[in-house]
């Protein structure tokens, strides 16, 4: 069956008649700073928080070793100390931001492994306790297509009556012989599952995509791209694969080399995607960036704001923008 994705009629007939470049404050995509700051008014802060947990791919429920690019801390490499209390976390990692950006409100954001592979129970204490912390106005939680059994999502669709809920699913890619290849341990099809379980909650969600994973071509990058665009997500994360050190993914570089991307190249294709990606789905992030002394390669995923500033320039220099040859297209 042909699933479709259907947009507002009238941003849609904006798109197809106009050629006026479609921006967000400065931007020409709809960045979350922008959301957030439409939102609530002023800058709004993701405080990363380790609570724990681990992950069925990890404690050999299904499998062990973990996704073979993820580091040793589930990529919570910045959020806080396990042995820290939630509060504790949330306090330190606090003082961290203001000493950077000044005041603000705060998203709690669950970031290290599967935030939802634990008893509803536990989960409803531990998401209590962020929400509690003064100044937070939503949760971010981030977890896999297959840890969220009903139960849970019974949770998240009555926090989400109470604050402002996104569920963050990390993809990554959506072919088979990648999610294989990689020991990520779910499928596409699971993914669509959840997705859509999510959607009937009216729980939003944020997609997460790495560009680069071994074995990839750019084709098959778009394809990823093309079939995400059709389905009905809030927000989506891009990421650049990180080649770091104690990862399944070193082993395999050093036994056979593979290509990483470069950074134009990367850029390029963030803004390919960008074009066909529905201009009212929030991007949460264009590039990621993983401590200096764990990185292995790409040297220039390092500059993090060069590459940023890099994307907006060449956003400009095409005269393009987020949606731009957007179009409702049927998932393959």
């Amino acid at each position: 069956m042909l699933l479709y994705y259907r947009e507002p009629e009238k941003r849609e007939k904006r798109l197809n008649n106009s050629s006026i470049p479609l921006r967000w404050g400065e931007k020409r995509y709809y960045s979350l700073n922008y959301f957030l700051r439409q939102k609530y008014g002023q800058k709004v802060f993701k405080i990363p928080l380790n609570a724990g947990f681990t992950c069925p791919n990890r404690d050999g429920t299904i499998g062990q070793g973990g996704c073979l690019y993820s580091s040793p801390y589930g990529s919570g490499d910045y959020a806080g100390s396990p042995q820290a209390s939630i509060h504790e976390q949330f306090v330190d990692i606090k003082s961290v931001m203001h000493r950077k950006w000044g005041k603000g409100l705060y998203i709690a954001y669950f970031q290290a492994f599967t935030n939802t592979y634990a008893p509803v129970d536990q989960l409803a204490q531990l998401y209590s306790q962020a929400m509690q912390e003064e100044g937070v106005v939503g949760l971010a939680i981030a977890t896999r297509p297959d840890c969220l059994p009903d139960e849970v999502i019974k949770l998240l669709q009555e926090i989400s009556r109470q604050t402002n809920l996104w569920v963050e699913l990390g993809l990554q890619t959506t072919h088979e012989a990648t999610l294989q290849d990689m020991n990520i341990g779910y499928t596409y099809q699971q993914y669509k599952e959840a997705l859509f379980r999510l959607n009937q909650a009216n729980i939003e969600v944020v997609t997460h995509i790495i560009l680069g994973l071994p074995g990839e071509t750019r084709e098959d990058m778009m394809v990823s791209a093309r079939r995400l665009a059709a389905l009905p997500m809030q927000g989506m994360k891009i990421h650049m694969l990180h080649l770091m050190k104690v990862t399944g993914l070193e082993k395999l570089y050093r036994q056979k080399p593979f290509p990483l991307l470069t950074r134009d190249e990367y850029i390029e294709l963030v803004i390919d995607i960008l074009e066909i990606t529905p201009p009212q789905r929030v991007i949460h992030r264009l590039t990621g960036d993983s401590p200096r002394d764990a990185l292995i390669a790409p040297e220039w995923t390092l500059y993090k704001w060069e590459v940023l500033n890099e994307i907006d320039r060449r956003l400009e220099e095409r005269q393009t923008w987020q949606g731009r040859m957007y179009s409702k297209s049927p998932i393959e």
